[in-house]
């Protein structure tokens, strides 16, 4: 009967060292998709950055004014007055549609329980 205990012990043994070497690799594989994934998240991010370097100074005010300037002819554009500006109470909405739909056949909802204690 010793023996037999010894042969499982031994097999337990042997399972959990295989268990625990799959493990191990497994573990580091994904340790290295980690840093892989790390590293292509820094690299957006300093992509982002120049990115948005790029547009803050492809946005300045002088060089969009300049733009403008020299494409006013071909754009149609027209300078900024305050009298194209109108007040609020000159908007028009559209007409009111149809009244909203009487509510029947409504159902009561309540976000308290059934034994008042909160518990469903």
């Amino acid at each position: 009967m010793k023996g037999i205990a010894y042969v499982l012990a031994a097999l337990v043994v042997f399972g959990l060292a295989f268990w625990a070497y799959r493990e191990n690799y497994a573990t580091q594989q994904v340790l290295k998709e980690t840093r892989g994934l790390q590293r292509q998240i820094g690299d957006a991010q300093l992509r982002l950055g120049v990115l948005r370097a790029e547009w803050a100074y492809l946005n300045r005010p002088e060089r969009l004014s300049e733009l403008s300037q020299i494409n006013f002819d071909r754009l149609g554009l027209l300078p900024l007055r305050p009298d194209q500006f109108g007040r609020i109470d000159e908007v028009s909405f559209p007409p009111a549609q149809d009244p909203l739909l009487p509510i029947t056949n409504s159902v009561d909802v309540s976000t308290m329980a059934a034994d008042g204690e909160g518990n469903p």
